[in-house]
């Protein structure tokens, strides 16, 4: 078993119970395990005596180091989860028990997680399971925020050029903190962002998004959608942002039969949206790069990951160096 996260506390089945006890007065644990994937929160699922299965999420202790855009994460699933609650109560995810800034409750959603499912000994049919999500996330996206980035005081702006720089800038400021060699100097990638200010400002609404749909966020029951989870890392901004982790490590452009992308619908792949979608490629490859000894992850014991990273952020620094295309 690999060893947690700095950023994940070690707790214990009483821990849970309590916790359990002072948010939710009146229910009584059964039985709780935790639970694996994530690298950021500690969780745990518990069953209580009425029956219901339940998901706590743990924040990280105060005093333990995070990225700039790591702060409150746990409250901002919160507001993630109710809004759509309000105001997209159709869309498949758990139902906020408990909310605070250290803690989170929710309803557990039936099912396993897609990547575990794939890696399994009988991988199902995704494209159903995709394609699901990408008509779930096109109801997501038609919210929209106050302004682009994050909320509640975070890194965020009035145009989505100047919100996506910050978010850029944020990560490049933890890498020197943190030491991380990038593949490229910080003034070349941001130079990089700066000339495609035009193609960004393209996008003006500041759509809500999940940004972390990875397969390991997506769960199935029977080979179907049953939810979706891990909304902790939302912002508002441009809906193509959400479409780097649906098609992990892959370009969904040169896919164009992918199942999230029939699933989503109305999505037009000219020269600004691939463009755009190489620029959210080198956000999401950057913040995998940076976060990595976060997580006591080092280059020594997983070069792979390391080298993986680097070759796909040099590809995504090639294509960004080229003309930029106009905007439609």
């Amino acid at each position: 078993m690999s060893e947690p996260s700095p950023t994940q506390r070690l707790l214990d089945a009483t821990d849970i119970e309590r916790s359990v006890a002072t948010v939710l007065p009146g229910r009584r644990v059964v039985t709780s395990a935790p639970l694996s994937g994530g690298g950021f929160a500690t969780v745990w699922s518990a069953r209580l005596d009425d029956g219901a299965d339940v998901v706590l999420k743990v924040a990280p202790r105060d005093d333990v180091r995070l990225l700039r855009y790591e702060r409150d994460l746990i409250a901002a699933e919160g507001r993630y989860l109710r809004r759509l609650a309000a105001e997209a109560p159709e869309v498949r995810v758990p139902r906020v028990l408990h909310a605070s800034p250290d803690l989170l409750v929710t309803e557990r959603l039936p099912g396993r997680n897609l990547f575990e499912v794939q890696s399994g000994p009988a991988p199902v049919d995704d494209a159903p399971v995709r394609a699901a999500f990408g008509a779930e996330l096109a109801r997501v996206h038609r919210l929209t925020g106050d302004r682009f980035g994050y909320d509640a005081g975070r890194t965020s702006a009035s145009t989505w050029s100047a919100a996506f720089l910050a978010m850029i800038d944020d990560l490049l400021d933890d890498a020197a903190e943190w030491q991380v060699e990038t593949p490229a100097p910080a003034g070349r990638i941001r130079d990089l962002i700066v000339r495609h200010a035009g193609l960004l400002d393209s996008v003006r609404r500041p759509a809500l998004l999940h940004f972390d749909g990875w397969d390991g966020n997506l769960l199935v029951a029977d080979g179907r959608l049953t939810g979706f989870v891990d909304g902790e890392r939302f912002l508002y901004g441009d809906p193509l942002l959400d479409f780097t982790s649906a098609a992990l490590f892959r370009r969904i452009e040169d896919e164009p039969e992918h199942p999230f992308l029939q699933g989503y619908g109305g999505v037009r792949l000219d020269a600004p949206v691939l463009r755009r979608l190489s620029l959210y490629r080198l956000h999401l490859y950057l913040l995998m790069t940076v976060e990595m000894p976060s997580r006591r992850i080092t280059r020594e014991a997983q070069p792979d990951r390391y080298e993986r990273l680097a070759e796909l952020l040099d590809g995504e620094l090639t294509e960004l160096a080229r003309p930029v295309p106009a905007p439609v």
